[in-house]
C-alpha cells in the first residue's frame, strides 16, 4: 500500500510557534539588564499578569524637578524587540515639554527613532526618561506651553513644574488604577512610630502580594516568569 504523502500545508501538523517563548525570554533578559543598571531614584516592577506592562515610579533629587514623585508605566509592544519603542506613561503628566499633558505619555520616539534589536534595550529607554527632568528640550514639545514658558518665563515654568509635583503627590495614596497585585502602592502613615511600622508594614504587603499571585492561574494564556510564592523573576520553570 503507497504511503501517503501530503500535498498541501494544511494535511501538515500545524507548527508550535515559538514566539511567546522568544518574547517572554527577551524580557527577562531585559529585566535581568534593568537590576544590573541600577538607576538612581527609579523602581520597577513588572505586572503580575502579563510581561508587557512594568509598573514604575521615579524620584527627582536635584534640579528644576526636585522633590517630584512621579509614577508611570512601562509599555511594551507584543513584538518586542521588534518594531517600535516601550512607551512610557505617567498617572499624573508632570509640567515638562516633551510630556503630553493630555494623557502623559512621553516621546521616547525622538531619542529611538529606529528600534534596534540588540542594541537598545528597555534601560535606555528608563535612563533617558530620567534625563529628561534634568536636561530640558523644548524642540517639538508634545506640551508647547511648557516649551515656551521655559524658554521665555522660566520663573513661571518652575511654578508650574511645582503644581505638577504637588499634584502627583497628593494622587500617590490613590486606590490603584488596576487590580494587579504588583501595581507600585504608596501607603500613607503616621509620623509616630514610622520606623518601627516601617517593617511590618512592608512584610504585610509583601505577603499579600505573594499571596495573591496564585489567583493568576485562571489565565492559562498569560506569560509570566515569576514562580507562584515568589517576588524574584527568572524563577518559573519552563514546562
Amino acid at each position: 500500500m503507497a504511503r501517503h504523502v501530503p500535498t498541501k500545508p494544511s494535511d501538515q501538523p500545524p507548527a508550535k510557534s515559538y514566539g511567546p517563548f522568544f518574547l517572554e525570554y527577551s524580557l527577562m533578559a531585559e529585566y535581568n539588564l534593568l537590576q544590573k543598571q541600577n538607576l538612581p531614584g527609579m523602581y520597577l516592577m513588572p505586572s503580575a499578569k502579563t510581561p508587557l506592562l512594568w509598573f514604575g515610579v521615579i524620584f527627582i533629587r536635584q534640579g528644576l524637578y526636585q522633590t517630584g514623585v512621579f509614577k508611570f508605566c512601562v509599555v511594551i509592544p507584543s513584538n518586542y524587540p521588534d518594531g517600535k519603542s516601550p512607551q512610557i506613561i505617567f498617572d499624573h503628566p508632570p509640567f515638562h515639554p516633551l510630556i503630553d499633558p493630555k494623557n502623559g505619555k512621553l516621546d521616547v520616539d525622538r531619542a529611538f527613532v529606529t528600534w534596534k534589536r540588540n542594541v537598545n534595550h528597555i534601560w535606555n529607554v528608563l535612563l533617558y526618561t530620567r534625563r529628561i527632568f534634568y536636561k530640558i528640550d523644548v524642540d517639538l514639545p508634545l506640551n508647547p506651553e511648557a516649551a515656551a514658558l521655559y524658554e521665555n518665563k522660566l520663573t513661571h515654568f518652575k511654578s508650574k513644574v511645582v503644581e505638577s509635583i504637588e499634584c502627583s503627590k497628593l494622587h500617590l495614596y490613590d486606590d490603584p488604577k488596576t487590580n494587579d497585585p504588583h501595581e507600585l502602592r504608596f501607603i500613607a502613615q503616621d509620623a509616630r512610630g514610622a520606623e518601627e511600622a516601617q517593617g511590618t508594614q512592608h512584610d504585610q504587603r509583601k505577603h499579600k502580594m505573594l499571596s495573591s499571585t496564585p489567583q493568576l492561574k485562571q489565565n492559562p494564556n498569560g506569560l509570566s516568569w515569576v514562580a507562584s510564592g515568589s517576588n524574584s523573576p527568572f524563577t518559573k520553570q519552563v514546562k
